[in-house]
């Protein structure tokens, strides 16, 4: 439909209101300009140009006119009130459980206390999160605040009531002041770029969270865990038990613990995808870090339980944290497979880099899978469930899912996702940052860090730049210890002659030689998982080399003139006139002679 303004979905042809917004113009007057009436948005511009994604109408093609087809419109908070009073008091159908257990609710036995609690979310209607995806990312730390994860929790109300507080006074106390918090609450948080690989074992306070729900309180001398289902002889063990060394040995491991959502940002900024209950956070390259792991294997306390019976081929973990999923409640739960337990690639921790497991990351014991992504590493266990298959809990079977390109909110299964266990070869550039600027004398210097899952380990680290087309590879003296299980973080000084924009590409190859897609658009997916792409940057390289550049620096530097931002105008002329005339005296005139 030629002309038409419905046929684009956007604006309207008679100057009502589009999307919930007024028309613009009308007789306005800003100084001394006037403007004229106009149909458009005042953001028309930009919501053209795809920075407002969320807000642009689906297109329906299927017929022979295409229609517009408005987005969801959320409203505020809504309650009735008559269905929660019917429910009762919820600080007495919610009340604490444990002798020193804060913030705890047993859910997985108790199946009348989830109806309670489907009830209460249901007779309520929560704000939407914060649309980021197709839309600026907020400019604030907390990037984003979890609201209706908060509400959620209060409207439940008991002993869920004051966890969001709590758990962010915990980040408070126990994370370096420079942490990137990505999600306030459930907590999501990574170190800023130049404190990930500052050291090859990661401080406690810089290591990334990845928090599914409130954080939990727990005293030591209050607490045991179950390890029941299919095993022999089920029994609970107190944190003294795991720590009899005359019973279990102990396991020191170096382990490197990655989110499958690492670098999800490099997949949002060009192909948005799937939301979910909790927002996905938009995580850089520091949803990952290494430190020392104190504990136990696994294994052995099945053994200690008289061993698997009947068909057992999963172990499930259950989290003293609180998960909501579609208006239901329930605790935290995944599984792992027998065989990565009898590996003794399972372990029980208690200790983190010479210290007791800080709150925010499980303390007073939690699960450290060696290789798995880090959903697999339950925090605050209390309980460990031999099952005959995986898990049926949304963590394990609805998400974490890694999905075909071509399967999206339109087509996709449950079934259609591969479970996403080992995490597979990746590595990332830390520094330089994407679209900065770096004077340098023919060489750019680079560092960051590599890793692969599985028990797997990075051979080799090489780095391009010109956009993947040459590779250098990184002196093995330039990258930290080899062990398994864990990264490698590496320095190099890449060779760089040519300036302006220029594209720094970085790949792993591990041990038994896979190394990465070379795209992010190869590792797209719906849910935004495992970015395993090279990572690319683009920075505008100045070659300080060579004289014309060197003379000009030294002239911005004579003025006292920052050189930065180079999209401004430069401040003072390119050269004279005369030697704008001499440079025409000596070369042929611009235009080409049309005579012989």
């Amino acid at each position: 439909m030629p002309g038409s303004r419905i046929s684009d979905g956007i604006g309207s042809a008679n100057g009502a209101s589009v999307n919930g917004h007024a028309p613009v113009g009308h007789n306005m007057e800003y100084g001394d300009i006037s403007y004229i009436h106009s149909s458009n948005r005042p953001d028309e511009w930009r919501i053209e140009q795809g920075m407002a994604g969320a807000e642009l109408p689906v297109l329906d093609m299927t017929g022979p006119t295409t229609i517009p087809l408005s987005p969801q419109i959320f409203g505020e908070l809504t309650k009735d009130k008559a269905a929660i009073q019917a429910v009762g008091d919820r600080n007495k159908l919610f009340t604490r459980e444990r002798k020193g257990w804060i913030g705890f609710v047993e859910w997985e036995n108790y199946p009348e206390k989830k109806e309670v609690a489907h009830k209460l979310l249901t007779a309520q209607t929560f704000p939407p999160n914060p649309e980021y995806q197709l839309g600026p990312v907020p400019a604030s730390n907390p990037v984003l605040p979890g609201t209706r994860w908060k509400m959620w929790h209060r409207a439940l109300g008991g002993e869920l009531t004051q966890i969001p507080e709590d758990s962010w006074d915990i980040v408070l106390e126990e994370k370096h002041p420079d942490m990137l918090h990505l999600l306030q609450f459930p907590y999501n948080g990574e170190p800023p770029k130049r404190l990930v690989t500052d050291k090859a074992i990661t401080p406690n306070p810089l290591h990334f969270v990845r928090n599914h729900g409130g954080i939990p309180i727990i005293n030591k001398n209050d607490y045991s865990f179950t390890m029941d289902g299919l095993v022999k002889n089920p029994r609970s063990f107190t944190l003294d038990d795991l720590m009899d060394e005359a019973q279990f040995p102990r396991v020191e491991k170096y382990a490197t613990m990655q989110c499958s959502g690492t670098r999800r940002i490099e997949q949002i900024l060009l192909y948005p995808g799937q939301g979910d209950e909790v927002p996905q956070a938009p995580w850089a390259e520091g949803a990952i870090g290494t430190a020392k792991y104190v504990g136990i294997s696994l294994k052995k306390v099945i053994k200690a339980c008289g061993g698997l019976v009947e068909d057992a081929k999963h172990l499930e973990f259950y989290g003293a944290d609180t998960y909501f999923k579609d208006d239901k409640v329930m605790n935290y739960l995944v599984s792992v497979p027998w065989s990565k337990v009898k590996a003794n690639e399972v372990l029980l921790c208690w200790e983190m880099n010479g210290e007791p497991l800080p709150k925010i990351h499980g303390y007073p014991l939690r699960v450290v899978v060696l290789g798995y992504i880090g959903a697999r590493s339950v925090k605050w266990l209390y309980r460990v469930k031999a099952i005959k298959n995986p898990s049926r809990a949304p963590v394990q079977s609805q998400e974490y899912l890694y999905f075909p390109q071509q399967v999206g909110k339109h087509n996709f299964k449950l079934t259609d996702g591969i479970q996403i266990q080992e995490m597979p070869v990746s590595s990332a550039i830390m520094s330089p940052w994407t679209k900065q600027v770096i004077i340098h004398n023919g060489k750019i210097r680079c560092k960051g860090w590599a890793y692969s899952g599985g028990g797997r380990w990075p051979e080799r680290v090489e780095l391009s730049s010109d956009g993947g087309f040459n590779w250098y590879t990184v002196p093995l003296e330039n990258l930290s210890e080899k062990r398994k299980w864990c990264w490698r973080t590496w320095e190099y000084e890449l060779p760089c002659d040519v300036e302006g924009w220029v594209e720094i590409v970085v790949r792993c190859w591990d041990n038994a030689l896979n190394t990465q897609p070379p795209d992010v658009r190869t590792a797209w997916n719906w849910g935004l998982h495992v970015t395993s792409s090279c990572h690319r940057i683009s920075v505008y390289s100045v070659n300080k080399t060579r004289p014309n550049t060197r003379a000009r620096l030294d002239k911005f530097e004579e003025k006292g003139i920052p050189f930065g931002p180079i999209t401004v105008p430069l401040a003072f002329p390119s050269q004279t006139w005369d030697d704008y005339e001499d440079f025409w005296a000596k070369h042929d005139p611009r235009d080409a002679r049309d005579e012989f």
